[in-house]
């Protein structure tokens, strides 16, 4: 059953949320992530999602107790993938065969 709303990109929410809640440039965020401008500008405008590794990174910068939990930015991305796989048409499948136990 397709969801009945678009998640936020996980970028957006770093973009419009914690980089102005911590006063930060994207510059600035980048060092202390420890990545280039280039990637977490990617992230932030949606043209990269959040990856496990980039998901640690920002748990280890925010802190589990700030809402930097890496399963939450996960789970935000995946939420944002499914939803948008949900928008396009299903190619053809043909349902596995049941088989009986035993």
């Amino acid at each position: 059953m397709a969801r009945m709303f678009n998640p936020p990109h996980p970028g957006e929410t770093l973009r419009e949320d914690v980089l102005p809640a911590l006063g930060l440039t994207v510059t600035e965020a980048a060092q202390q992530l420890g990545v280039t401008r280039t990637a977490l500008s990617r992230v932030l405008h949606g043209h990269a999602g959040i990856s496990p590794e980039m998901a640690r990174r920002i748990q280890a910068w925010l802190g589990v107790d700030r809402g930097g939990r890496a399963e939450v930015w996960l789970r935000m991305q995946m939420d944002y993938d499914l939803w948008m796989a949900e928008q396009r048409p299903l190619p053809p499948v043909m349902r596995a065969p049941d088989r009986a136990a035993g």
